[in-house]
C-alpha cells in the first residue's frame, strides 16, 4: 500500500509501527447540524481504506472522535463554540443537539454501509483525560494563561510548529489567525477555554485553572492517544484541517510524548457544487436526504464521490449523479447475470456459439480483482478501480457459470461497501413469461411476443434479445 503523506509531501509506502497491525485515527464530525454530502465525502474513502487493508491481511484499529464540545465558530479561538450556537437555532440544550445530530450520523453511516469504527468517542466523555494531558503540556512549560480567557499553547516553544503545514509564520496577519489579546504568538491556540463569568454554559466542567471547556484540538490528541496509543499509522482528516488543527495536534502531541504522533497523513479535498463553494446564501448544500429525496441510491452518491480521486477536488452536479446512477445500474445488471436462464444451455452448445467471452474469462483467472487491487493500493486510486468496474460491467455479456461472477460481485461489495450480492432473482411469475416469451419468439409468434415484453415491464421487467437470447434487466 502506498500512499501520498502530507508529512512528506510525497507518495510513501505504508510500514506498520507494528507489523500487521495498523493503528489510524479520523477527525470525526462537529454534531451542531445536519452532516452535508461534503461532510461525508472523506468517511467513504476512509471506509474503502479499511477494506482494502484489512483484505490484504492486515488488523486494522480505527478510531473517530465526535465533537459535542469547544469547536469555535472559528479556528482562531474567536466565537462562539458550535454545539451552543446550535443550542440557540433550535431551542433546546447543547447535550440535546449532539444527542440529535450523532443519532442522525450513525443513521446515515449505516445507510451509506460504512464500517463502524472500533472506538467512536465524545469529546465530552474525555474531560478527565484532557485535562491530565494539558497538566502534562503545563509542567513541561508549554502553556501560559490569558485572564479572563484560558489556557494556550505556547507554539514558539516548539520549533517544528511551522513543518507539517509548510506555514510562513512570519508572512501571516491578523486575517490570516485572528489575534486575541494575549497571545504571545499569533499561531498560540487555546487548550483550555474559561466559561464566561455573567453566563452559565450548558458544557463546562471544573478544571486547574478555572471552570470552562476544552479547546477543539484537545480532543483528537488525547482521544487517539487513550485509544490507540502514543504514535498512531495513519491519521486522516479534511484538507482544511491542515494549517490549523492538524497542525495544533502535532504540535501538542509530539510535545507530551517526545515522539512522532502519526506516520502518514490523509487528507481528503473539497468538492463544490455546480462549481461553487456550498455555502447557505447560495442555497447549495445538500445532505443525504437531498439525493434519496430525487429518488437516487445512495449506493449511487458512493460512486459519484468515488469516481474522483481522494486529493482531487470534485464537483456535485445532479447530471453527475444521473452518470453516476448509470454505472451503478450496469453494475447491477452485471450481478444479475448470475440469475439469467441462458445458464442451462448445455456446455457443448455454449462452446460452439461462441458463448465464452473474454470478460468472463479475465472473471475466471480473477484479473478485475488484481487490478482493482493495484490501483487501490497506489494512493487509494478509486477513480481508476472504478473503471474497472465498468470495464468488467460492458464486458461481461454471458455468464457460463455463476461462480466466478458470484466470487467477482462479493468482492466488490467487501471493498466499496456495496450490495450487489443482495441483488435477488426474479420471482417464479417473472420466470414463467419469460420461458413463455422465448417459446414465442421461437415460434415466431410476434405478437405473443411482444405482448408478453409489455406484461413483463408492467412488473418491472425489461427484456433485451441478444445472441444468446433474452436477457432480462430490472427497470
Amino acid at each position: 500500500m502506498k500512499l501520498y503523506n502530507t508529512l512528506t509531501r510525497r507518495v510513501d509506502e505504508l510500514q506498520p509501527l507494528d507489523g500487521k497491525n495498523i493503528t489510524l485515527y479520523t477527525c470525526g464530525l462537529t454534531v451542531y447540524s445536519q452532516p452535508h454530502i461534503g461532510n461525508w465525502l472523506g468517511y467513504i474513502y476512509w471506509d474503502v481504506l479499511v477494506r482494502v487493508l484489512r483484505a490484504a491481511g492486515y488488523t486494522v484499529e480505527r478510531t473517530q472522535n465526535i465533537t459535542d464540545v469547544g469547536h469555535l465558530t472559528s479556528d482562531d479561538d474567536n466565537g462562539d463554540d458550535k454545539m451552543e450556537v446550535g443550542a440557540r437555532r433550535e431551542g433546546i440544550t447543547a447535550w440535546d443537539v449532539a444527542a440529535k445530530y450523532i443519532a442522525i450520523a450513525d443513521r446515515e453511516a449505516a445507510q451509506l454501509q460504512l464500517l463502524p469504527p472500533d472506538h467512536l468517542v465524545r469529546a465530552t466523555a474525555m474531560i478527565a483525560e484532557q485535562i491530565a494531558f494539558a497538566q502534562v503540556l503545563e509542567a513541561k512549560g508549554y502553556t501560559y494563561i490569558i485572564p479572563g480567557d484560558g489556557l494556550y499553547y505556547d507554539t514558539s516553544k516548539f520549533p517544528r510548529y511551522a513543518d507539517f503545514a509548510h506555514l510562513d509564520i512570519d508572512g501571516l496577519d491578523a486575517g490570516a489567525r485572528v489575534s486575541v489579546e494575549g497571545k504571545r504568538n499569533i499561531t498560540d491556540f487555546a487548550i483550555w477555554k474559561f466559561s464566561p463569568t455573567n453566563a452559565t454554559r450548558d458544557m463546562e466542567w471544573d478544571s486547574p485553572w478555572g471552570r470552562g471547556f476544552p479547546g477543539w484540538h484537545l480532543e483528537c490528541s488525547v482521544i487517539a492517544r487513550e485509544t490507540l496509543g502514543d504514535r498512531i499509522d495513519i491519521h486522516t482528516g479534511g484538507i482544511d484541517h491542515i494549517p490549523v488543527h492538524h497542525t495544533n495536534e502535532i504540535a501538542q502531541t509530539e510535545a507530551v510524548t517526545d515522539q512522532q504522533f502519526a506516520s502518514i497523513w490523509l487528507h481528503v479535498n473539497h468538492i463544490k457544487v455546480d462549481g461553487a463553494k456550498m455555502s447557505k446564501s447560495l442555497g447549495n448544500i445538500y445532505n443525504l436526504q437531498d439525493i434519496t429525496d430525487r429518488d437516487y441510491n445512495l449506493e449511487a452518491f458512493k460512486v459519484f464521490a468515488l469516481s474522483k480521486h481522494y486529493r482531487r477536488e470534485g464537483n456535485f452536479t445532479w447530471e453527475a449523479m444521473d452518470l453516476a446512477a448509470g454505472r451503478l445500474k450496469a453494475w447491477q445488471h452485471l450481478a444479475e447475470l448470475r440469475h439469467q436462464p441462458l445458464a442451462t444451455i448445455p456446455d457443448d452448445a455454449r462452446v460452439s456459439m461462441g458463448l465464452i467471452p473474454g470478460g468472463y474469462q479475465k472473471l475466471v483467472d480473477g484479473d478485475y480483482q488484481r487490478e482493482i487491487t493495484q490501483h487501490l493500493s497506489n494512493d487509494l486510486n478509486t477513480a481508476e478501480a472504478l473503471m474497472i468496474i465498468d470495464q468488467a460491467a460492458h464486458a461481461v455479456e454471458y455468464v457460463p457459470d455463476e461462480t466466478a461472477l458470484g466470487r467477482f460481485i462479493l468482492f466488490l461489495d467487501e471493498t466499496f461497501g456495496l450490495s450487489l450480492d443482495a441483488i435477488s432473482d426474479v420471482s417464479d411469475e417473472v420466470k414463467q413469461l419469460l420461458t413463455q416469451r422465448q417459446a414465442a419468439r421461437e415460434s415466431k409468434d410476434w405478437g405473443r411476443s411482444d405482448a408478453l415484453r409489455d406484461e413483463l415491464a408492467a412488473q418491472g421487467i425489461t427484456v433485451r434479445d441478444t445472441k444468446y437470447g433474452q436477457i432480462w434487466e430490472r427497470i
